[in-house]
């Protein structure tokens, strides 16, 4: 199934222009936390009105809810299963197998410290943020009786239903974050003892979560258990405990896992890209089913394992079958550190493919290795060429640089302000551009900036000042709409994160930035801040989203813009441009043009236009981890870019390509760099233009219709060519999964790797290529 969501889960850059600006009056800057240790966290005091913009009964729809309000005690003693569920499920929400997805009643549930004891699953219903106290974080207590499928279930089966669930595999918007999940008291052997059933797709995320269970030889508790799904991101996790995974493709960053038999098992993927693994005293570190060769035996295709850390544990890596100089199954590692670790890469049954002991491996792969414009493959198991990383990309240890999201655990209620109770209405419909301005104005760099839950309108750039932290509440959406951003001969941005050349903090979680439909002209987020010097990651977004159309309140829905193109094509412009990355700035969101109709039956098909997902143009360093998906002209556009990194990206070509051909229904713009040749008829997934030191670890990239019809899949011509680089820019590429494509890989516009050679069960992987 084709995903229906982006995933940009990690774009943290920073730039060289010191041009020290705040934009704003405030006289007492933030400062450090000031919660005295006996405070709760800020999340359960602040006066919560916020409102569900589009929902049926806005004033009566409860966004915020308690668990402790609903009844649950969490003493360690009490069942709480029932009151939580209703906490989650209160006010009509979409759940229960009749509902395949909905933005209109967001939800975030709060649980404050305590053990809560249940006996059956949580079901976290479509749109919900599970959040637990980020000082004391709560324990979720499976009782010795539990049963069902996990502790908490985002998805569950239907009785009865021959497999059906109650959302569809691209089951998106779910957050779960500060938790303890311990399963030890449930029989050791008792399947049932899982942590957590994420069957989802991309805006998802599971952050700062610890799993507890046996430790037992026998055990069959596990703490994550997927099965299916379309891609999204998890980090920050530890514990004793293993995951069982399987979907199309995934990002997952900062995990530790201790005392397990098998730290991660992994079923069937396109591609997986685990970034920042530590794993201590487990018999098998990854352990992996391989073997498939075509679509009808989907195995797991393609895995990329990035700053590993490994000790005591006698097998790195596991495959089920022996490549014997077919791909089935592309692997690669950098960068892993081991200790005490006898195999490093090894085969059911004893075969040792790569020794391991106590050892650095740097840069090693399993599969088709590709060079510059040598369109023949070199099956390797063994070095491959070391990636290009710029010192700036690095963290102390030499890795990878990556941050969590921000929590201000250590931050009292007094130390943030509310955007309503300062004027703005966050209804839908009031244009709110004044009053957010004055805001920024007013408390940027004073305080923590909080978007109370709701839709706020702007009908001019509303520029974000640098020094300022924003925190959403259920994904706060800030709309462009109006006349100012209809006009595509002069594009201008909805919201401006930083004004030119600024430098300072910026700060920016849990936020959805859109338009209202038509916006031709609209440059969905600009972003030009810098972060402070010395400050990686000191400028960024977490859990933070582009979406565009395919929501109540865009005007760019089924009614209006179906896939029959019975919309035309004025009416359904959703975007000139999602994101620009200026030469100054760091961010990490996801940004998504909808190809289904969310509010509607969840399924019904789009035809949105968006002309451009992500330009950077930055001279780094920047961090990206994820997507930009459906656009018509890029997905990426790197242009003069400098010093990358972009973790498992993952895209789709627009459906409706080539009716009408790229880059109908926009024009090639050379004040934007835009390409001027392109993949036939389709859209470039990756374009990359006089750019250096640019590593893509992990991609995904997909074409699955052409004029919304698939019979091009079997064939892979959807389109003939996907990513581009010209003869002037150096890259890494590793861990490339295609379909529906000829020519996966193209130097100067001509296609070089075709997928023929590199069949990797459903999708075509390309282990890796570099320019010599």
């Amino acid at each position: 199934m084709p995903s229906t969501l982006l995933t940009v889960l990690g774009v943290l850059l920073s730039f060289t222009t010191l041009v020290s600006s705040l934009g704003s009056t405030c006289s007492a800057p933030l400062g450090a936390g000031t919660a005295a240790p006996s405070d709760p966290y800020w999340m359960q005091n602040i006066k919560h009105q916020g409102t569900a913009a589009f929902n049926a009964d806005p004033s009566g729809y409860q966004v915020f809810r308690n668990v402790k309000d609903f009844g649950a005690k969490g003493d360690g003693v009490t069942d709480d299963t029932a009151a939580i569920n209703n906490a989650i499920s209160s006010g009509g929400r979409c759940g229960g197998g009749s509902c395949a997805s909905s933005t209109v009643s967001p939800a975030v549930v709060f649980f404050p410290q305590g053990t809560y004891l249940v006996s059956s699953p949580l079901i976290a219903y479509y749109y919900t943020q599970l959040i637990g106290d980020a000082r004391n974080p709560p324990t979720l207590l499976a009782s010795s009786s539990f049963a069902g499928i996990a502790v908490i279930d985002v998805d569950p089966y239907i009785p009865n239903g021959f497999g059906a669930q109650w959302y569809t595999n691209q089951s998106i918007f779910r957050s779960v974050r500060n938790f303890v999940i311990d399963v030890r008291q449930v029989p050791a052997t008792n399947s049932q003892g899982t942590g957590i059933h994420w069957q989802v797709a991309q805006a998802t995320s599971l952050m700062n979560i610890v799993f507890e269970m046996s430790t037992e030889a026998d055990t069959a508790h596990q703490g994550i258990w997927m099965e299916n799904g379309s891609g999204g991101f998890m980090g920050d996790l530890g514990g004793k405990f293993g995951m069982w995974v399987g979907n199309q493709q995934f990002t997952v960053r900062n995990i530790t896992v201790n005392n397990a038999n098998t730290a991660v098992f992994g079923v069937w993927n396109w591609g997986w890209t685990f970034q920042g693994v530590t794993i201590n005293n487990c018999q098998v570190g990854f352990d992996l089913t391989t073997g498939g060769l075509s679509e009808s035996d989907q195995t797991v295709g393609a895995e990329a394992i990035i700053d590993a850390v490994v000790s005591n544990t006698p097998i790195f890596v596991r495959s089920s079958v022996a490549s014997n100089g077919k791909l089935a199954g592309s692997v690669v590692i950098n960068n892993a550190q081991l200790t005490n670790v006898p195999t490093a890469v090894g085969v059911v049954g004893g075969a040792t493919v790569l020794a391991g002991g106590t050892t650095t491996i740097a840069s090693w792969g399993q599969g088709n290795v590709y060079k510059g414009t040598n369109g023949s493959p070199t099956f390797t198991q063994g070095t491959i060429p070391a990636p290009n990383k710029a010192s700036s990309l690095l963290d102390s240890a030499g890795h990878i640089f990556g941050k969590m999201h921000p929590q201000y655990a250590d931050y009292a209620v007094s130390q943030f302000v509310s955007v309503k109770d300062n004027g703005a209405k966050g209804d839908g419909h009031t244009d709110d551009t004044a009053a957010l301005n004055a805001i920024f104005a007013q408390f940027a760099g004073c305080k923590i900036i909080f978007f109370d839950a709701g839709t706020y309108i702007v009908t001019q750039t509303l520029t974000i000042p640098a020094g300022t932290q924003i925190v959403g509440e259920a994904w706060s959406v800030i709309a462009g709409s109006g006349s100012a951003f209809q006009d595509i001969n002069n594009p201008k941005p909805v919201v401006q994160v930083g004004a030119a050349n600024s430098q300072g903090i910026m700060e920016i979680s849990d936020i959805i930035f859109t338009t209202v439909g038509p916006a031709p002209g609209a440059i969905v987020v600009e972003w030009n801040v810098k972060q402070p010097a010395g400050q990686n990651g000191g400028a960024g977004m977490w859990d933070s989203h582009i979406r565009l159309g395919g929501a109540a309140g865009t005007n760019l829905e089924a009614s209006q813009c179906p896939s029959s193109g019975s919309g035309g094509t004025t009416a359904c412009f959703a975007a000139f441009l999602a994101l620009h990355l200026t030469t100054g700035s760091t961010a990490y969101l996801e940004v998504w043009l909808a190809d289904h109709d969310l509010d509607g039956d969840g399924v019904s098909q789009l035809e949105l236009f968006s002309g451009r997902g992500i330009l950077s143009e930055s001279a780094g360093p920047v961090w990206m981890i994820g997507t930009a998906e459906h656009h018509a002209l890029y997905q990426y556009s790197l242009v003069n870019a400098q010093n990358h990194y972009m973790g498992l990206i993952q895209t789709e070509t627009p459906y409706y390509q080539p009716t009408p051909a790229v880059p109908t229904p926009f024009s090639v713009d050379s004040a934007f760099n835009d390409p001027t040749t392109f993949a036939g008829s389709s859209a470039w997934a990756l374009h990359v233009t006089t750019s250096s030191n640019i590593l893509v670890f992990g991609a995904g990239l997909y074409s699955f219709f052409q004029s919304f019809g698939q019979d091009c899949l079997d064939s892979n011509t959807c389109q003939s060519q996907i990513v581009n680089v010209d003869s002037s820019s150096s890259i890494n590429l590793y861990s490339v999964s295609t379909v529906g494509t000829t020519f996966q890989m193209s130097v100067n516009n001509n296609g070089i790797v075709n997928q023929s050679g590199d069949v990797d069960g459903f999708a075509s992987t390309m282990t890796s290529w570099s320019q010599s």
